[in-house]
């Protein structure tokens, strides 16, 4: 089955676990597969995959948990988001992706694997040295959730991941969490029956959070990616990610580095109510780049 949305083509393929994975499409000539990050859908990269739909048939895959995909199973993990990104893959013919934050993670995990990836790029891929951080609060985040504390966990998230304003870190989280709840109060009431809003992403944040801790320290394992890969940050990125990157360059055997001054975390997504900062000029700078490397 397909459907037609803002020239997008919708449709499906099944991963090795049996679980549906929805995707959109758009453009025309070599296949790339565009992974979203975080508190995000495959509609969050629509303005980026419509930058490269003249050179390229962009897939825009839902992540398990979101939009027209499936559910998480009770043993996902690294190697369950490559098998959902390997049977787009196979459904498109693509041998270039494209990954930002968590799902950068997943694209140079898939590289390790997957012979077929021979161009990939990766936006400030959510790689870290040290897992012990980030499963300190994926307890407390995961604690919330299972209380129906959803505003709660999203602000222990937005700590966690260091994505917390300046202005929030002399605030009360009492008071940070009732503001939450309210703007999701308010989301909810305006929402659609099929509209992804913050709420029904909220607990997937549990499993990139899982997916940072299961990938943290493992930098010199991408000594094995035989793929091209273009490697990206902003300087207003997230800096606990930096180091990363650093790791990375020393580490990937064909490498081209590019950190773009003045961007930030959510420059490559769609500008959003949660993305206030991105802009189509910055999603165009980085498609720039995008293009010429998987050319």
């Amino acid at each position: 089955m397909t459907t037609e949305l803002e020239g997008l083509t919708q449709g499906f393929v099944t991963s090795e676990d049996g679980t549906r994975i929805g995707y959109w499409k758009i453009g025309s000539g070599p296949a790339v597969v565009v992974l979203h990050g975080s508190m995000e859908s495959a509609r969050s990269h629509t303005l980026l995959a419509q930058a490269l739909a003249g050179d390229f048939t962009v897939y825009l895959p839902d992540r398990r948990g979101r939009g027209l995909s499936g559910p998480h199973r009770p043993d996902h993990s690294v190697q369950t988001e490559v098998a959902d990104l390997e049977a787009v893959l196979r459904e498109s013919g693509a041998t270039r992706a494209f990954g930002v934050s968590a799902s950068g993670g997943i694209v140079l995990a898939a590289a390790l694997t997957l012979p077929t990836l021979t161009k990939i790029a990766v936006y400030e891929p959510a790689l870290v040295a040290d897992p012990a951080p980030h499963a300190a609060w994926l307890a407390r985040f995961d604690r919330e959730v299972a209380e129906g504390n959803i505003a709660a966990a999203m602000i222990t998230s937005m700590y966690g991941l260091e994505l917390a304003p300046a202005a929030f870190k002399v605030m009360p989280r009492r008071l940070l969490a009732a503001i939450t709840g309210k703007l999701l109060q308010k989301e909810d009431r305006k929402a659609g029956p099929d509209d992804i809003t913050l709420r029904k992403l909220a607990p997937t944040v549990h499993y990139d959070g899982a997916l940072i801790v299961e990938l943290a320290g493992r930098f010199e394992e991408f000594r094995g990616v035989t793929a091209a890969v273009l490697l990206m940050g902003g300087s207003k990125g997230l800096a606990f990610l930096r180091s990363g990157r650093d790791a990375l360059a020393e580490v990937l055997p064909e490498c081209r580095r590019v950190e773009f001054d003045g961007l930030d975390h959510g420059s490559s997504s769609d500008p959003s109510e949660t993305n206030s900062t991105g802009s189509a000029e910055a999603v165009g700078r980085i498609a720039a780049e995008v293009r010429a490397a998987l050319s």
